[in-house]
């Protein structure tokens, strides 16, 4: 990749246990407390660096508001990178810790977790550590929409196949993902995937596919984030990613589009017993709520999202198919998606595997 020249040389120090990476696009409504709650972490030799990715608002004066953090100005994106994934190149190629944990803007994280993910992965021998945030919700549309989108990760990549080295089921989440430097290193890191749009499953891929052990989970004791603050934000964020999460997404918008329609007729029937006092129809509907309500309601509290927020997501199935398809259009027809205020082609960067030629990742090291 070019030279930059806003990329501080730092020579490694061995005591440097972990480096936290944070890529910042017009964060500053959320970088202040995501720094509080690393800055503070304790029992742990580290580094923070904030990547300013060409950010229009105070986010860079805010990461310097901090005598902990060092800054780096990303610069133009170069062609054929997604924004975040040139960011948090730059950020790997000026650290120097042992570890490298990949954390978003967005996340704040909770007292002692830097310390227990080491231990954790050190314990389970992983040589990546992903944690799935709890995810805070505010208002209507976050409450209805975000635990189907969870609960539909959690049911396609099942944590007992991504940690399990024999399936080969990966995946991580961007928002907390910790890597050994040397594995990083190994598989080419980011500049692999300079187009992925999902990087973080493209990185876990790779990690897996290299004979690596990960380790993947629920992480709400470890971190919380809130990755949308409006309708608008959620709509282009899973427009971005929903079509290349899942394998079949026309197939998945008819499935839960048909939920969301069995489970309104049966509560019309229910209401509709009650009002007339049919007591056909009343049995009919507790039958039917008993029966479809019940395997709705277990696979969206899996989710974690609690079950007020659970039972408003009966109204979250129609957005999600919608999103699904409108996201598959983008993929499929458009070919391009829209994300803080860049387009990216998708026909060819959809998993954004460059050649080993323009990587320089040595054969061997696939």
């Amino acid at each position: 990749m070019p030279d930059n020249p806003n990329l501080p040389s730092m020579p490694a120090s061995a005591a440097t246990e972990v480096s936290v990476i944070i890529p910042a696009r017009n964060e500053a409504a959320s970088l202040g407390a995501c720094l509080a709650s690393i800055v503070g972490q304790e029992d742990v030799d580290f580094e923070v660096i904030v990547v300013d990715d060409q950010s229009t608002d105070a986010t860079a004066s805010i990461a310097r508001s901090s005598p902990q953090v060092r800054l780096i100005q990303a610069g133009d994106l170069p062609e054929g990178w997604v924004g975040k994934n040139h960011a948090v190149w730059l950020g790997a190629q000026a650290a120097a810790g042992q570890w490298l944990l990949f954390t978003d803007a967005d996340t704040v994280h909770r007292p002692g977790s830097l310390r227990r993910s080491l231990d954790e992965a050190k314990e389970y021998g992983a040589d990546l550590l992903s944690y799935s945030p709890e995810q805070e919700v505010h208002g209507f549309w976050e409450r209805a929409l975000m635990p189907v989108v969870f609960a539909e990760l959690t049911r396609t990549y099942r944590t007992v196949d991504v940690n399990d080295p024999a399936s080969p089921t990966a995946a991580a989440n961007g928002q907390y993902l910790l890597i050994r430097r040397d594995v990083y290193d190994w598989i080419g890191g980011h500049a692999t995937i300079a187009g992925a749009l999902l990087e973080d499953v493209q990185i876990a891929k790779r990690v897996k596919r290299s004979g690596r052990t990960i380790r993947f989970r629920y992480g709400g004791d470890a971190v919380r984030t809130r990755m949308y603050r409006n309708f608008g934000q959620m709509w282009e964020g899973w427009s971005k990613n929903l079509a290349v999460l899942f394998p079949h997404p026309i197939r998945l918008a008819l499935i839960r589009g048909l939920e969301f329609l069995l489970l309104l007729g049966v509560l019309s029937v229910l209401l509709a017993g009650m009002l007339v006092g049919t007591r056909a129809f009343v049995y009919l509907g507790i039958f039917g709520i008993l029966t479809f309500g019940t395997d709705f309601l277990r696979r969206i509290l899996r989710a974690h999202f609690g079950l007020l927020n659970t039972l408003l997501s009966v109204f979250g199935l129609p957005i999600f198919a919608v999103l699904l398809v409108n996201s598959t259009v983008n993929y499929r027809r458009k070919k391009k998606v829209a994300w803080k205020g860049r387009t990216y082609p998708t026909s060819s960067f959809a998993s954004g595997d460059r050649s080993q030629s323009e990587s320089g990742l040595a054969a061997g090291k696939q």
